[in-house]
């Protein structure tokens, strides 16, 4: 206890003895005394206290303290230099252990400009005191970084040049001129200064100072190496440094010290180095230097002699990026970066891109500008610029709409009454009295059996785990496009599907040579795969292009685990009387075994596994139907005139009974695939570089050398340009813009086969245009393989290692990069093993869902909807530029009865108005669209309430053009569609113009939707959200926040989306924005939201990689979720309807009242769409600049928004009441 009191006293006698010696030295400069000696014992004494108590540096330095005042304003007055040397001294002390905070006290107090005057006082003097102008220096150097002024104050008060001439001076005195040169940093961050500091030779004054390896001065040598690096930044010094002939010297002094520094011991002098060498290669003729002294060679030896060793990765990443930025640009190796296929449009844009496509001289050469490589000016001058440090720093959008009078919606219809009438023919349900039908009144009656085809329609919920993990159900084998072959070592012939008009029931004639099928592929003849390359199309007739929209009647075979028989010959009936195979056919899986004879009676259908050919798949696939997909394709009208058929796309897809998780990225995957590609420059010998696949030349010849792969596109939705084989198992691909346009690549869909099992081929996507993707951050490509399709397993499945995305070295013209110049393109790369020899694979970017897929499910909802109880009518919007028709689909129930009351309740039944796919790249639109059809035309009773609660109109591809023709996101317009929603071109846009005239009809009549929700896929963030609009939420991100206090808006935007967060798990609600753009004002949600008056618009966007939170967390997303979230959004309908009727349900206000709970979060409101599509992704493991190169602007990083996972509830199992108090608190 003595002890603890003695020193509680003695901490107080200090703190006291503190307060006294400032206030005496206070009272110094107060009374202007010169004495000296006073001074000096009294600095001399605090100098002691600092040196040796923390809480006496706290106290000087805490909030309201005047100590630093005391000590700046006696170091400003004093001409003593001991009085001087403890001043400093103490200040030392101060910042020296205590951060940045008082630094900053330091700074804030004017520390800087006493410190920068006090530096050029003492200079006068001749010689001035060493020791002052090391422990100025040391102080000066620690201060300046958190000075944002500090290069401007050193410029102005012409420190420069003295700090400068005293390294001149005394080059041999190493304890001098290393804190020099650390203030000489410091003043070079400042570019004006770097100039001024290079015309006084500071440039040629450093390389004086660095050297060869060496064990002494190591501490020197680093901070010349980082002061280098700094002046090298500004490109006039570069410029001198280049001419001077300083990046040999530089590539030399690396060398050495690489080799000499065996244990790795000074790191960081050769990371110095490298520095220096990345800033003097901004400027293109660093690069050219760099390469003409083999900086590329010697660079990536060294770096692969570092490999192993995991603490060199920053000499790694730093040698990885000066090497790609080093890289010679490249021209892409195609005749022109506008599509390889061209569509003549009936009206040319006035503006825009695409008028500057159509206007662009033929002999202009839109791939690569004249002056490759033009990111710098070498006549550039430097601009000073003293408020470059002033840069406001605080997230600013500048998109945000901040017009309260155009935020304001108002109701516009923008064509006339009579123009409008045009669109009363979509809407027969108001007028329909049902006379004629036979209405079921109460009991609902059972379905036709020559009407049900495959049962009821099971809607996927992705949450619902398989009942056994192993078990299967096996499809009925159906007769027709029969599996046969004539003998196991026989090659299959294919022929195209011919229309043959004079017989509706021609069929294939029966083979003498039928040879029996074995049940899995290992008993499959490769050659059968191998040869099997696709189903052709030969083109009709335009009388020949019908086919019957009836519903096709199927016998269904019983079928046996065990044992299944067939007496009969498999024979094929189409409904157009096409034949698929002539000649020999051969077995395509019971997939593509479609229809029975209608005149044959019941089959006795008994093959035994030996003979047959199982695909054991789960029972759910209930809306494909091969023969029926071949029958539409071929009416489908596409610009290439495809003859092909994908065999996804006619087999069908099933998910696959296993989850997908998020694939860990490989620490290191993306420097190696860098390594590989700077290989090509520094071997050259070693690249094949033969073109294997060419849309721009239909006559190249495909190599016949078996080990070489071949490709193919030719099918809807297909796109792939290009091919070049790079290495014997290496392939670089490139792929086609968008028709009518001259970039958009990210969608792909192409044929591979031809390949060995077990070998590694690289893919390399090199014409990609956005800055960052979601491969990057564990999303994989697509695969289907028609063997293992064959086998069972008939589903896409993610595939892929060493997956990532980066900038390569092929370069984009100005043409191409909007007007930029010196933008490069990027690289999607993975790597594949195939399981099977002479498979035929294909690889998407997303899960295909084509045109004709549409088409072909529409028909078998037609066809098994009862329609006494649910009424379904199909309608053609219009004709697309291409002539395919765009649907429109109306879905609702049938009136009770015909009875008046019943009538009136059907007709005045709220709009639900539904579209897809405006983009045709987000593929996952469209699978959510067919979980939403699929739950619409169920026959649960939530889906029965649902349909008597709503008429729901969809319009579930906008663009079928762009999704037939693999367009990325524009139709053949070369427009991106969503952005023509307020002033569509009824010749360019006609489906806009006309869905838009559908809500315009709407509104005319004041029958606005209830809801509006434009179904979309996000390619760069994970989980599903929704965007909406509105006024307060705007305003909340804009200084305008008084303002919006006086605007009234109704909240009810929020609920859908709040409903969807806890009853849907995969979606998010912190990733919901609800705040309007102005880049977005000719979007569907906006001009919905602004011209027509729907305050309920929506864009609901699925991502095409995964989730990272609720119960999907960490698994990729695969169609069973996506069409489970498009269940669940016409659940959450139902919900939305109980909540907006309060007076039927009896609910409590407060329900709806979530003003408060807004306000309260409205800081946590995640950030404007705009912003988000820069891109809001997690660090990557490796600290590499992955835009690689610093002529592109960085993307802006955004904190991820994640959501809080909250359970789903059985809705079925709760009463109204219950499931509102439970989700709405």
């Amino acid at each position: 206890m003595n002890k603890g009191k003695m020193a509680s006293e003695k901490s107080l006698a200090n703190n006291s003895r503190i307060v006294s010696l400032l206030s005496q030295l206070e009272k110094i400069n107060a009374e202007c005394l010169v004495e000296a000696d006073t001074a000096r014992y009294v600095t001399s004494k605090i100098l002691h206290l600092a040196q040796s108590q923390e809480k006496i540096r706290k106290e000087m330095t805490a909030k309201g303290s005047t100590g630093i005042e005391v000590i700046l304003s006696t170091l400003e007055n004093t001409r003593d230099l001991q009085t001087t040397l403890n001043i400093l001294n103490i200040l030392i002390e101060l910042v020296a252990v205590g951060g940045s905070r008082r630094t900053n006290v330091l700074v804030s107090r004017g520390g800087t400009q006493i410190l920068l005057q006090l530096l050029v006082n003492v200079c006068k003097e001749s010689p001035p005191n060493e020791e002052l102008m090391v422990l100025l220096h040391s102080l000066l150097a620690k201060i300046g970084p958190k000075d944002r002024k500090f290069g401007v104050k050193a410029r102005v008060n012409g420190a420069l040049n003295i700090t400068l001439n005293i390294v001149k001076q005394n080059l041999q005195n190493q304890r001098l001129i290393l804190p020099c040169l650390q203030v000489l940093r410091v003043y070079s961050t400042n570019s004006v200064n770097a100039v001024s500091l290079g015309k006084n030779g500071a440039v040629e004054l450093i390389f004086k100072i660095i050297g060869p390896f060496s064990k002494k001065n190591t501490g020197l040598m680093k901070v010349a190496l980082d002061t280098l690096a700094a002046l090298l930044k500004s490109k006039t010094n570069a410029r001198k440094a280049v001419d001077r002939g300083y990046v040999q010297m530089l590539l030399t002094i690396y060398v050495d010290w690489h080799r000499h520094d065996s244990r790795h011991r000074h790191m960081l002098i050769r990371k110095g180095i490298l520095q220096s060498i990345k800033s003097i290669t901004n400027i293109k003729l660093g690069r050219k230097a760099f390469l003409d002294v083999n900086g590329m060679k010697v660079l990536y030896n060294t770096s692969q002699e570092c490999l192993a060793v995991r603490t060199l990765d920053p000499l790694v990443n730093t040698s990885s990026l000066i090497m790609r930025k080093c890289y010679p640009k490249n021209r892409l190796p195609v005749p022109t970066i506008k599509s390889a296929f061209h569509f003549q449009l009936p009206v040319i844009p006035i503006n825009g891109p695409v008028y500057q496509l159509y206007s662009l001289p033929p002999e202009v050469d839109d791939v690569v500008d004249e002056s490759d490589d033009n990111d710098d000016i070498e006549t550039e001058s430097e601009i000073e610029n003293d408020n470059e440090d002033d840069i406001d720093r605080h997230f600013k959008n500048d998109d945000i709409e901040t017009d309260i009078n155009k935020l304001k919606p108002k109701q516009e219809l923008g064509r006339s009454v009579e123009d409008l009438k045009l669109y009363e023919q979509f809407f027969p349900e108001l007028i329909e009295d049902f006379q004629e039908c036979d209405l079921v009144f109460k009991e609902p009656k059972p379905f036709s059996t020559n009407i049900t085809l495959g049962g009821p329609i099971v809607v996927p919920t992705a949450g619902e785990e398989q009942s056994s993990a192993n078990a299967a159900t096996e499809i009925p084998v159906k007769e027709g496009h029969p599996l046969q072959t004539e003998d196991c070592n026989k090659r299959p012939i294919f022929l195209g599907l011919v229309s043959n008009d004079s017989n509706m029931d021609n069929s294939l004639q029966n083979q003498n040579d039928h040879m029996k099928l074995h049940s899995s592929c290992q008993f499959l003849n490769h050659e059968i795969v191998k040869d099997f390359d696709r189903i052709t199309l030969q083109n009709t007739s335009k009388n020949e292009h019908s086919y019957s929209t009836r519903a096709m009647t199927k016998k269904q075979c019983k079928t046996s685990l065990s044992e299944i028989t067939c007496n009969k010959h498999f024979q094929h009936v189409s409904s157009c009387g096409s034949v698929l195979f002539e000649g020999q056919s051969v077995q395509l899986g019971k997939l593509c075994c479609s229809g029975a004879d209608p005149e044959e009676e019941e089959v006795s259908c008994s093959v035994s596994l030996g003979e047959q050919v199982m695909l054991e798949v789960p029972d759910t696939l209930q809306l494909h139907d091969s023969e029926l997909y071949i029958e539409i394709v071929k009416n489908t009208k596409s610009v290439p005139e495809y003859s092909e058929v994908a065999y996804p796309d006619y087999f069908g897809h099933f998910p696959p009974p296993f989850k997908e998780p998020i694939l860990e990225r490989p620490y290191g995957v993306q420097r190696t695939k860098i390594a590989q590609d700077i290989e090509r420059l520094i071997h050259p010998n070693d690249i094949i570089d033969r073109v294997v696949y060419d849309l721009d030349n239909l006559s190249y010849l495909v190599p016949d050398e078996g080990d070489i792969l071949k490709f193919n596109s030719k099918f809807e939705s297909g796109n792939l340009r290009k091919v070049i084989q790079i290495r014997k198992n290496e392939y670089d691909l490139i792929l086609n813009s968008d028709i009518n346009s001259n970039h958009y690549h990210q969608w792909f869909y192409f044929e591979v086969s031809g390949m060995r099992a077990g070998i590694a081929y690289r893919f390399n996507i090199i014409n990609c245009e956005k800055t960052n993707s979601q491969f990057n951050y564990g999303m994989q490509p697509l695969m289907y393989s028609v063997q293992e399709a064959l086998s069972g397993r008939p589903w896409w499945t993610r595939v892929g290692t060493d997956i990532c995305y980066y900038k390569n070295h092929f370069s984009r013209s100005s043409i191409a990069a909007g007007g930029q110049k010196g933008k490069s393109y990027y690289t999607i790369t993975f790597t594949v093993s195939f399981l099977h020899k002479d498979d035929v694979c294909y690889f998407a970017y997303h899960y295909p869902y084509t045109y004709s897929a549409l088409m072909m499910h529409l028909q078998k909802l037609d066809s098994t909807h009862n329609p006494q109880q649910l009424y379904f009518r199909q309608d053609v919007l219009c004709e697309t530029l291409s002539g395919n028709s765009c649907p429109v689909v109306t879905i609702t129930a049938m009136p009770e009865s015909n009875y008046y009351e019943h009538i009136c309740q059907f007709r005045n039944r709220p709009y639900i108005f539904l579209c897809a796919r405006v983009h045709p790249g987000e593929t996952n639109a469209s699978w959510v669209m067919k979980g939403t059809l699929e739950y619409l035309m169920s026959n649960t009773p939530a889906a029965h309430s649902l349909r008597e609660s709503y008429i729901f109109k969809i319009v579930p591809m906008l663009n079928p053009d762009g999704v037939i023709n693999g367009n990325h996101r524009c139709s053949l317009s070369g427009e991106d569609l969503n952005r023509q929603w307020q002033n569509p071109n009824p010749d360019l846009h006609p489906t806009i113009y006309h869905a838009k005239g559908l809500l315009q009809y709407l509104a005319a009549i004041r029958r606005l939707p209830l809801v509006f929700c434009d179904y979309h896929g996000h390619s760069r963030k994970k989980n599903v959200f929704m965007y909406g609009c509105s006024i307060k939420e705007t305003m909340w991100h804009t200084n305008l926040s008084a303002a919006s206090c006086d605007v009234i808006e109704d909240l009810g935007y929020r609920t859908l989306p709040k409903i969807l967060s806890q009853t849907a798990p995969a979606f998010c609600m912190n990733s919901c924005s609800f705040v309007v753009e102005k880049s977005k004002e000719s979007t569907a949600r906006v001009v919905v939201w602004r011209e027509i008056g729907v305050q309920r618009s929506y864009t609901m966007e699925s991502t095409l990689c995964g989730c990272d939170q609720g119960k999907y967390k960490g698994l990729q997303i695969g169609t069973r979720e996506l069409e489970e979230m498009g269940a669940k959004f016409c659940s959450g309908l139902l919900r939305l309807k109980r909540l907006t009727s309060p007076l039927e349900y009896n609910l409590p206000s407060t329900l709806l009242d979530i003003e408060n709970e807004l306000i309260e979060s409205s800081c946590k409101v995640t950030s404007p769409t705009t912003y988000v599509l820069e891109e809001d992704e997690p660090r990557f493991l490796e600290e590499v600049d992955y835009s690689a190169d610093s002529n592109d602007e960085p993307d802006t990083e955004l904190a991820n928004n994640a959501g809080d996972y909250e359970p789903s509830l059985q809705e079925d199992g709760l009463s109204d009441s219950e499931i509102t108090r439970t989700h709405l608190p």
